[in-house]
């Protein structure tokens, strides 16, 4: 096995544009999925990476560089708006993980139940890709990841960074996560809500995902919209709102039980991103 770790972007894209290569930001995803005794060809480990590391703000936007840990992200100061975000890293595994595991590599992992991608759907996150030879280019989030452990990207591309457009000043957010227990569990169904009110606690503005639920993290449209206009408690979770969700029977939970889960989660979610 050779292994590659690279310190500027030019080398780590240079590397990248090689074929065999299995990249890592992390491993805490791609480890564990190893079958015991198969071993990779090649690792590119991508967390050394300068340009990949921190955070910079802009007028218009807050760049999270894809190196970024969960950790890095708790202790990070950010708006308001990013709470929910922050809830959710701090529900990723252990704190050993957290230590890891990076945004980017939660995002390429593609799982249906990766805790961070509602949070990031609901602060219409884009996702800077990169290759030697073609440059960068932003992708929404909501046609990064196509299906289970599938994304837009391509062959010689890594994720470069997360780009958020800057939130509302105002706006409030909450992560709500229902496992088998509270922590080191993965996800029955979660929820993730960004709220904007106006001075008389009514919603002006409402952006609500949902995880674990479909093959793919989904924004809840219908949803958002019956929530302008209302407080929390004047809001009433339909069969309609959830349509587009897909959940499946498994170990943890059947299909009803997680759309029962969801319309409770929603509200908890809502509630809690007025604070």
């Amino acid at each position: 096995m050779s292994y590659h770790r690279p310190t500027d972007l030019a080398s780590a894209l240079s590397l990248a544009s090689e074929a065999g290569h299995v990249r890592i930001a992390g491993g805490t995803d791609v480890f564990p999925a190893k079958r015991q005794g198969q071993g990779f060809g090649s690792l590119l480990d991508l967390t050394a990476v300068r340009e990949l590391a921190g955070i910079e703000h802009t007028e218009k936007a807050i760049r999270l560089g894809a190196s970024l840990n969960w950790s890095d992200v708790i202790k990070a100061d950010l708006p308001p708006a990013f709470e929910g975000l922050k809830q959710a890293a701090r529900q990723v595994g252990s704190v050993q993980i957290q230590n890891r595991a990076t945004l980017a590599g939660n995002l390429c992992n593609a799982s249906p139940a990766a805790d961070g991608v509602p949070p990031l759907l609901t602060l219409n996150t884009e996702v800077e890709v990169a290759s030697a030879a073609r440059g960068a280019r932003l992708v929404p989030l909501d046609a990064f990841i196509l299906g289970v452990r599938k994304t837009a990207l391509e062959p010689d591309e890594i994720v470069t960074a997360l780009v958020v457009p800057r939130p509302p000043q105002d706006a409030g957010s909450c992560f709500q996560k229902l496992g088998s227990r509270r922590y080191l569990v993965i996800s029955i169904a979660m929820v993730s809500a960004l709220v904007v009110k106006d001075a008389s606690g009514r919603i002006t503005d409402a952006r609500i995902a949902v995880g674990a639920c479909s093959a793919v993290a989904q924004r809840l449209r219908r949803l958002e919209v019956s929530c302008f206009g209302k407080r929390p408690e004047d809001i009433t979770v339909t069969a309609d709102h959830l349509t587009d969700l897909t959940p499946i029977d498994d170990v943890r939970g059947s299909a009803a039980y997680r759309r029962d889960a969801v319309a409770a989660l929603c509200l908890r979610a809502l509630e809690g991103a007025m604070v």
